[in-house]
């Protein structure tokens, strides 16, 4: 696919907003708003894999329920200390 880089953008903020539960609306959404676009290709890619995933793993990772899987402990840490902050 040639997606531009403001188009991605605008892709991956749309995926974050409307996910398919309110729950994780609320904890991606702000997320990409306020960091997707100072994101650097390496995250970017980890990002856009992490839409990828379920909803109810995604919000079972981002609470601590269960351990994010290594390969987005990182960025789930991150991303649950976003929520956090807010």
């Amino acid at each position: 696919m040639n997606e531009t880089a403001e188009n991605r953008l605008k892709r991956m903020n749309m995926r974050s907003w409307r996910r398919g539960t309110k729950e994780m609306d609320m904890i991606l959404g702000p997320y990409s708003d306020d960091r997707l676009a100072t994101m650097d290709t390496a995250d970017l890619e980890l990002y856009d894999a992490l839409l990828l995933e379920n909803d109810q793993d995604l919000y079972q990772w981002v609470s601590g329920q269960v351990p994010a899987p290594e390969r987005f402990a990182g960025l789930i840490a991150t991303i649950a200390d976003h929520a956090a902050a807010k």
